[in-house]
């Protein structure tokens, strides 16, 4: 009997050591986790120049480690969601600000504790909302903002006695002014409109005119309206009286490079091009011109950084876009690329707007904020996807133009096929 009873007791003190060791490893407190690793995709930024950013953030967040990828913007978007779909993809990637439409099946929205709509509207300009948010949930957050400026050689507008063009018909008119041709043609363009083949931007452009003519709706583009947009893009190579452009022409970056281009719109990334290429160029970026100043609407295209819907840490991740659009990483961006370039990205935090604002380039991108406005005619995105699609039926619809003189006729193809892209990537009759 005491034999059983020592037993006993030795087989419960071995079953208790067993239980005060092991049990605990399982409902006991967790062991401190390793590092998490985000990746992260880039595209315009050198490693260079987002590593004392990401450096920042590491610091403070000593168990997060960040790799970022810069990526090539050939195939980007459709190489990106193609990871995605793949689950190999990264944790936070950089979108266009047209682009939610194609990625949001691909993106988890940011946690109520990270951004609030309410915060999210009271931090970035109202653009960043029609951007990146549906069904009140955040899908990305910007970075910067940018979209088209009208970039005026300062000599050239000097020399006529010009002042910065307010409206249309004052751009016109100082246009005429700066606009010098000889037998053979034009020598010196007053400014860069009218063609789909050699003007940089060309589809910003005649997006800008479109969302600022009153009464057009692009899901119906066969309209008196849109047919004077046409006209009028069109008219400054084809109208004696308007012409300061044609179709022979150097591209319109090049003209302005050689100071041959009065007025020539781009985004705010140009400028750096334009520099590089011609250190002496005197030049500045203004406010686009108004149709009518009592509704000023600006042209928007931008980027954003969003987390991937194959994340293991979209909380982390999120917290690191909420980092990079802070106003100390914000300002810290800004400084490192100035040390190589012109500036930085401009804020895409309306609280750093008169940080710069008065920049005699970059200024004119924050004033134009508050009005931005986008479609989907944004340049230089190389989707493959809803902008170069629909950018391709402007293209011929204004190649039409010139050539037959009616915009009409040319605004039924273009309608088709806007319809086409619409419904492939919005669904039938969408549009922001």
């Amino acid at each position: 009997m005491k034999r059983t009873i020592i037993i006993v007791l030795a087989v419960a003190i071995i079953l208790g050591l067993i239980f005060w060791l092991i049990v605990p490893r399982f409902f006991g407190k967790k062991a401190p986790d390793g590092p998490i690793t985000l990746t992260y995709f880039g595209l315009w930024e050198e490693d260079s120049l987002i590593k004392p950013v990401i450096d920042e953030y590491q610091k403070q967040n000593p168990s997060i480690i960040i790799k970022y990828e810069r990526q090539s913007s050939i195939n980007y978007r459709t190489r990106v969601q193609t990871q995605i779909r793949s689950g190999v993809g990264p944790d936070v990637f950089r979108i266009h600000n047209s682009w939610l439409a194609m990625f949001k099946d691909d993106l988890t929205p940011a946690p109520q504790d990270i951004f609030t709509l309410t915060n999210y509207r009271n931090l970035f300009y109202p653009i960043s909302i029609e951007s990146f948010v549906s069904d009140n949930k955040i899908y990305a957050a910007p970075i910067e903002i940018d979209g088209l400026g009208l970039f005026v050689n300062e000599d050239m507008l000097k020399g006529v006695g010009g002042e910065d063009p307010i409206t249309w018909q004052d751009f016109i008119d100082t246009a005429k002014l700066m606009t010098v041709r000889d037998a053979t043609g034009i020598k010196t363009a007053g400014a860069a409109l009218g063609t789909a083949s050699n003007v940089d931007h060309f589809s910003d452009i005649l997006g800008l005119l479109l969302l600022q003519q009153p009464e057009v709706d692009f899901n119906n583009l066969v309209s008196d309206k849109a047919a004077e947009v046409l006209d009028f893009y069109t008219s400054f190579v084809t109208d004696p009286n308007r012409k300061t452009w044609d179709v022979n022409l150097p591209d319109s970056k090049t003209m302005f490079i050689q100071g041959r281009l009065g007025f020539y719109f781009a985004p705010s990334w140009r400028a750096h091009e334009l520099r590089v290429a011609n250190p002496n160029l005197n030049f500045k970026v203004i406010p686009v011109p108004q149709l009518n100043t009592q509704r000023i609407v600006n042209w928007a295209t931008f980027w954003g950084e969003g987390v991937s819907k194959i994340s293991n840490h979209p909380k982390e991740a999120w917290q690191f876009i909420k980092f990079l659009t802070s106003p100390e990483a914000e300002k810290l961006m800004y400084q490192e690329a100035s040390k190589i370039r012109l500036f930085g990205e401009p804020y895409s935090l309306t609280s750093l707007r008169p940080e710069i604002e008065n920049d005699p380039i970059s200024g004119a991108f924050v004033k134009m904020g508050p009005n931005y406005k986008f479609w989907y005619l944004a340049s230089n995105t190389f989707d493959g996807g809803i902008n170069d699609n629909m950018i391709k039926y402007f293209e011929d619809g204004v190649n039409s133009t010139l050539r037959n003189g009616n915009s009409k006729s040319a605004l039924i193809t273009i309608n088709q096929g806007v319809k086409q892209v619409l419904d492939q990537f919005l669904g039938p009759a969408a549009s922001p």
